[in-house]
């Protein structure tokens, strides 16, 4: 495949047509039509449907767009790099993270990360779901006990475990009898296995009430409400001042935290110098680093 005709193709697809891009770029109009001729024969393929005011993207011609596009921008900063004598991180950064990692720590560790590190442009979305990280163009993805993948590699640079926080003034609990409780998602009756000083006890959970942030549920136990299920990087200085009281952890409960990226990419310098900044900020990767940041 012509590298250079892949280049124009983008180029004409990113613009939304051969005249918005020879105006943007300065490249004939007639030179990026025919390179774009000359790859769609190679490739016996259609890229573009012509006609109309409006130059579209057929379906094999948006396939190609999406998955080429990025690598040849990493083949782009690869080639600045090199010239330049020094890997630099420089580009775009797309990183997705959780919910409750970037209410409690995103935002101070992008700061540092773009003074850090100036020529790299840090996008940062928060959302739970699975993403597809080749198509919606994501450079790294830190998950929570991510499940297998074979297209994705990474490390865990954080671990938290859970427990059971109530207020001092809710009586502690005791066998067979229910107590309140403040619950993430459907308010369900539910038991929790938790490992105490005396050793294990199921606490019977009647939810008084169901919300949908974990801080939401850390601030209603704070108020005495109920018991709750809690990471403890969350609740840590709440249990050192007596905020609140621990009645046992969450048997099997470990919560590792995943940076993951595309196996099939090489590592670029920027990606490489954000697991680099994790490392730094969590060197032993323990919820009491995590909670220094939670509680400054």
């Amino acid at each position: 495949m012509d590298l250079l005709a892949l280049a124009d193709f983008n180029l004409v697809a990113r613009h939304g047509g051969f005249g918005k891009a020879a105006r943007a770029t300065g490249r004939p109009k007639a030179t990026l039509s025919r390179r774009v001729a000359e790859l769609e024969a190679s490739l016996a393929l259609r890229l573009f449907e012509r006609g109309g005011r409006n130059l579209k993207l057929t379906e094999e011609g948006g396939a190609l767009h999406e998955r080429t596009s990025v690598l040849l921008t990493e083949l782009d900063e690869t080639a600045a790099m090199i010239a330049s004598g020094a890997e630099k991180p420089r580009g775009r950064l797309k990183i997705s993270a959780p919910l409750l990692f970037s209410q409690t720590a995103m935002g101070r560790i992008a700061a540092g990360f773009a003074l850090k590190h100036p020529d790299v442009r840090l996008e940062i979305t928060t959302e739970d779901r699975p993403v597809d990280m080749i198509e919606e163009g994501y450079d790294l993805v830190i998950r929570v006990n991510p499940d297998p993948d074979e297209s994705l590699v990474g490390r865990a640079f954080l671990h938290d475990r859970l427990v059971v926080v109530a207020s001092p003034d809710l009586p502690a609990p005791a066998v067979d009898v229910a107590v309140p409780g403040v619950v993430r998602g459907a308010g369900h009756r539910q038991v929790w296995d938790v490992m105490t000083a005396n050793g294990p006890l199921a606490i019977s959970i009647e939810p008084i009430l169901a919300l949908s942030s974990l801080i939401m549920v850390r601030d209603a136990v704070r108020a005495g409400v109920g018991a709750a299920c809690l990471p403890i990087s969350l609740v840590s200085h709440d249990l050192a001042d007596g905020t609140l009281q621990h009645w046992g952890d969450i048997e099997g409960s470990d919560i590792a935290l995943w940076a993951l990226y595309p196996s099939r990419r090489l590592l670029s310098a920027r990606v490489s110098a954000f697991l680099d900044f994790l490392k730094q900020a969590f060197p032993n990767g323990t919820p009491d680093e995590l909670a220094v940041y939670i509680g400054s």
